[in-house]
This record gives C-alpha cells, structure tokens and sequence, in this order.
C-alpha cells in the first residue's frame, strides 16, 4: 500500500467525527498545492510534505491533532495553534468534537509552512555551495 491508501484506510478505520475531520483536513492540505506529497511515517501518522514536512495528522481518542514541524517560525495571525505555544519549534491545531476551522487561515498556515520549508532549502542550498566553492579554492 502506498501512504496514501494508508491514509484512505486510517479515515475509513476512524468512523467517527475524527475521521471526517481528518479526511476534510486533509482535503484542504492537497487544495493548497498540488505538489504537496502524502507519507506515512512512525509506524501510523499521515504526513504532508513539500520540500520538507508541512503537517503531521494524528486522530487522538478525544481530538485530531495536526502538528507543524517548524510552527514556532510561521505567522499565525488567525491564532489557530492552540498547543505547543511554549515550545521553541513545533505548534500544533487540536480539533475536538464539534470544532470547526478557519479554512481561509488554514490554506495560509499551509502556505506559510511551504514558504518556510523552500527558504529554509534554498539557504541549504546556497551554504553548501558556498562550501564547496571555498573548498575548490583551496585545493
């Protein structure tokens, strides 16, 4: 199976408002970019990446929790982060029963992640060739 069959089982699987949720989380994440790639990683958590992960979705016994790798960096002027406030990285939505989200802020949170993940690549990319200049300088 590829990841995105296991995500089509794992909203099949979750029956309830959880999986509704996820599989309308998830609709909106492939809307905002049609480069975004499904995996499926850590033994079960569907992930969305483009150059780089953009959100991590977990359907909880109680909520639906979408963790973004790098949400301390991104702009959340809509306040859709609720938990990990403290934390030095990550942030994450929790959706519990009956929640409903911002689909305008959502799609902007989706592409801020995007934006932050192709930055932080291209600066990658222009260190390491940097790198290799001054190596080649040298020899």
């Amino acid at each position: 199976m590829n990841a995105s069959d296991h995500i089509d089982q794992l909203i099949a699987d979750t029956d309830d408002w959880r999986g509704r949720t996820l599989a309308n989380l998830r609709k909106i994440i492939l809307g905002v970019d049609k480069d975004i790639v499904e995996e499926w990683k850590w033994m079960g958590s569907p992930v969305w990446s483009r150059d780089g992960i953009v959100a991590v979705g977990n359907a909880h016994k109680d909520k639906v929790k979408l963790t973004f790798s790098h949400g301390a960096s991104l702009p959340d002027p809509e306040n859709l982060f609720n938990n990990g406030l403290n934390g030095k990285v990550w942030r994450a939505i929790d959706l519990f029963e009956g929640d409903e989200i911002d689909e305008r802020a959502f799609q902007n949170l989706i592409r801020a992640a995007i934006e932050y993940n192709q930055a932080k690549a291209k600066k990658k990319l222009a260190s390491g060739t940097r790198a290799k200049t001054a190596k080649s300088k040298d020899a």
